[in-house]
């Protein structure tokens, strides 16, 4: 079969004899996907274009028109009047396709001075600065969330837990406010991270930077960066800002599914400390008293995606030499799937606590009476008499014993059996063991105590007003 002539549409030089195979075309291809990044695509190229006739590389009325012709495009995907398949390749030749359709050859001078290599870390980094910025804020709706739980829960008690297994009873806002702080870290970190993400690698060409006398600085104040990668190889190749990103998505997940665990263990049966509302739970096909939580189970379970997409990046990565190379188009999908993950992940938890479900109070009330939670207490009581804390907790662990032999809790010991065990023992026990002093007396900064926690959720007030 003698030698096929090369594809119109295809993005390199005539140096290629043959068109690609149809199957390897369609392998090449990432328009499927990185189409995400067109409006991304078209401000960057806006901002190539002015650049350009800033330095006089093209002329004002050239930049102009590339400009509107630019602006045109975007409408039509607006609009879904532009929609390029496979034979486009990928997004930024699909513009200047079309852009050449529309201005003729004047829309062939766009890509003077740049490479699809600077030009995709462009995109990517615009694409994931605004991603970022609304994950940012939906952290803040999902601590405002857990804010007002905490509010109206100051004085709510509820089994602490160390090893799944009952340790000291503790304020529920508390509990809900070790949360807020965890999203407050994400929050710090996604604003960390924000600032090597907004770093312009345009400009960078394919390696090598250019012979053209473009303005670097110009293009990254047009498009709000704030500077320039000062190393072209680095430029085209760097990738850590996204591996950063899906770390701190990983965090964020990993901090939403030790929630949701909780949830689906408070409402079980077992526990019973929580109702899922119907607004928030799903029945089952065959059994009909079911309620399942499946909103944590599914953050959860998409915990592990989010995690996947860390590791393959890391994996795509660790063996690439300078500079770029086509093992980079895989990190679009990881990336556009973990934003997506994350996003709906803190909708839906949020949505879950704003309005699907319901602490059971006197549930609470009960699991924090029926235990030996206040064991700790009782070796502190001693330890307030004089007895030194590591005889007090030996003694403690005697009592504890006589207590499960004698079927009873601490609470439900006589005085006379109190004094027996130890004679620094006196009517007061009681009120220091009751679950409600046990916690009010725990006030060390950062503890459980309701005037700690008051003070925690008073502080939190004043984070939750920051920017």
């Amino acid at each position: 079969m003698p030698p096929q002539p090369a594809a119109s549409s295809q993005t390199w030089s005539q140096r290629f004899e043959t068109a690609l195979h149809p199957a390897i075309a369609q392998f090449n291809a990432s328009i499927g996907f990185d189409i995400e990044l067109v409006e991304y695509d078209l401000t960057g190229s806006q901002a190539h274009a002015q650049m350009l006739a800033h330095t006089g590389i093209i002329t004002p009325d050239e930049g102009d028109q590339l400009v509107k012709g630019l602006d045109q495009i975007r409408q039509e995907y607006r609009q879904g009047f532009f929609s390029p398949g496979v034979d486009a390749e990928d997004v930024h030749f699909a513009v200047e396709r079309r852009l050449t359709q529309i201005l003729g050859d004047l829309g062939k001078k766009l890509h003077t001075a740049r490479s699809r290599n600077d030009q995709v870390g462009t995109d990517t980094r615009l694409y994931l600065r605004d991603q970022m910025q609304e994950i940012r804020a939906q952290v803040r709706e999902f601590q405002t969330a857990l804010f007002h739980l905490a509010e109206q829960h100051v004085e709510t008690l509820i089994p602490g837990y160390t090893h799944l297994q009952r340790a000291q009873p503790i304020s529920l806002a508390h509990h809900l406010m070790a949360y807020f702080e965890m999203a407050q870290r994400d929050w710090e970190r996604l604003g960390e991270v924000y600032r090597r993400v907004n770093v312009s690698p345009l400009g960078c060409g394919a390696l090598a930077g250019t012979t053209f006398p473009i303005d670097r600085h110009y293009t990254a104040e047009l498009l709000n960066f704030d500077g320039v990668y000062a190393n072209s190889l680095d430029g085209v190749s760097d990738r850590d800002f996204a591996i950063e990103f899906l770390s701190t998505a990983s965090l964020i997940m990993m901090h939403l599914s030790r929630l949701s665990e909780e949830v689906i263990l408070w409402a079980s049966q077992e526990f019973s400390f929580v109702t899922l509302k119907d607004s928030c739970a799903t029945g089952s096909s065959i059994m009909p008293q079911k309620k399942n939580p499946d909103v944590p189970e599914l953050v959860r379970g998409k915990t592990g995606r989010v995690f996947g997409h860390l590791q393959a990046m890391l994996v795509l990565m660790k063996g690439l030499p300078l500079a770029y190379n086509k093992d980079l188009q895989e990190d679009k999908e990881a990336l556009f799937d973990a934003v997506k993950t994350v996003r709906g992940c803190l909708e839906a938890m949020t949505i879950l606590l704003q309005e699907g479900i319901e602490f059971r109070t006197s549930r609470l009330a009960e699991a924090v009476a029926e235990d030996f939670s206040n064991a700790t207490d009782v070796a502190d009581y001693l330890a307030t008499k004089g007895v030194p804390f590591r005889e007090a907790y030996n003694l403690v662990g005697k009592v504890v014993r006589t207590c499960l032999a004698a079927n009873k809790l601490l609470k439900d010991l006589s005085l006379d059996e109190w004094q027996t065990l130890h004679p620094a023992f006196e009517a007061d026990i009681y009120q220091a063991i009751a679950p409600r002093q046990v916690v009010a007396a725990r006030n060390s900064y950062g503890g459980t105590g309701f005037e700690q926690v008051r003070q925690a959720i008073e502080n939190a007030r004043q984070r939750l007003r920051q920017d």
